[in-house]
């Protein structure tokens, strides 16, 4: 075991506080994620030399998915959280569903809803489907390295046991040096799967409607699965199967739609 562990930087999860009002970090990642994202996509959409020479879409178009999007990723991380992550509790505790301050989201559920929504608006505005979701996939690492940064904040979801010298004793989690598998994730979800979509984009790939798209599920799905060796499960389910996690076993149907996007876009004529 190691003699020493990094101290947590204990940061108040509430940035200010009027009266009753609170303005938590968690929230402005979420905020920051998707302002950001949406300026980024508008960058994109507004450079038809990045889509073959016709962009699929207009900027203005984007301002409206932005809603659609957040209306989605808030419906459907929330309910994914209760269906896979605590249902028990919830059916015991309704009123708690709609506490979202009290925290519990799922990243899977937030991405099931965000997709619902684009594609609902997709088809409202006469867009292609595939073109609206290789936008979201470049963007949205964006909103996962915010997210994870804001889990280190809140010092939630921490990992497990480590004699690492950069372990941390999280003030949750006892008094055992930990992994802090927030930061791993935020690398490998956030920082590295951005940069991975950027040289994607770079290299054509928003030329070929798809395979953006299935890229990031596949890097996102390999980098969750990779980052929950170093998290500890969630205490109401614990491990899973063969040593899994929920987190793992939810990312590999994400990982297999994401190799069947990139076989179909390459499997199309190239422009």
């Amino acid at each position: 075991m190691i003699q020493f562990a990094l101290p947590f930087p204990a940061i108040d999860p509430v940035l200010f506080a009027v009266g009753p009002f609170a303005v938590r970090w968690y929230a402005l990642a979420y905020i920051a994620g998707l302002l950001i994202g949406w300026q980024l996509a508008r960058y994109l959409v507004s450079r038809p030399a990045l889509w073959g020479g016709t962009s699929p879409m207009q900027p203005n178009d984007l301002d409206d998915a932005l809603f659609w999007a957040t209306f989605g990723v808030i419906l459907g991380g929330r309910t994914g959280y209760v269906l896979f992550y605590n249902l028990p509790f919830f059916l015991e505790h309704p009123d708690e569903i709609v506490k979202l301050w009290h925290g519990g989201m799922s990243f899977h559920g937030g991405l099931a809803g965000t997709l619902v929504a684009l594609v609902l608006f997709a088809r409202a505005r006469g867009i292609r489907v595939f073109s609206l979701l290789d936008v979201a996939g470049v963007v949205a690492p964006i909103g996962l390295l915010f997210g994870r940064l804001a889990n280190f904040i809140n010092g939630e979801l921490w990992g497990r046991p480590a004699d690492v010298p950069w372990a941390m004793v999280f003030p949750t989690g006892g008094d055992v040096p930990r992994h802090p598998s927030q930061l791993y994730e935020a690398g490998l979800e956030g920082l590295v799967l951005f940069i991975a979509m950027l040289i994607a984009v770079r290299m054509g790939a928003l030329k070929r409607p798809g395979l953006a798209a299935g890229i990031f599920g596949i890097g996102y799905g390999i980098g969750r699965i990779v980052g929950e060796f170093f998290r500890e499960p969630d205490p109401q389910l614990g491990f899973l199967m063969f040593g899994s996690t929920m987190g793992m076993l939810l990312s590999i149907p994400l990982v297999l739609a994401g190799a069947g996007l990139v076989a179909y876009a390459l499997r199309r004529p190239a422009p």
